[in-house]
């Protein structure tokens, strides 16, 4: 029996220790006993919810999708 696939990405340690340790200046026995969602929650609060990937879609994006996928009811007209 073969393993199965594994996709998950490492953890970004050092991104992680720069917010906690560098931004939040949080003593290191601090940083270490928080779970990955309270550090996550600690970046929420600094910048936010994390950017969508591709980003916002502007008005040319807007059009191109709608000539690529018109709504049926405008066709007809």
């Amino acid at each position: 029996m073969s393993p199965a696939p594994h996709s998950a990405r490492a953890f970004p340690w050092r991104e992680a220790m720069g917010l906690g340790l560098g931004r939040l200046r949080l003593p290191p026995d601090a940083f270490w006993r928080m779970t990955p969602r309270e550090l996550a929650a600690a970046a929420y609060g600094l910048r936010g919810p994390a950017p969508r990937a591709g980003g916002a879609l502007d008005r040319a994006g807007l059009h191109a999708l709608m000539g690529r996928f018109p709504d049926p009811d405008r066709a007809a007209r």
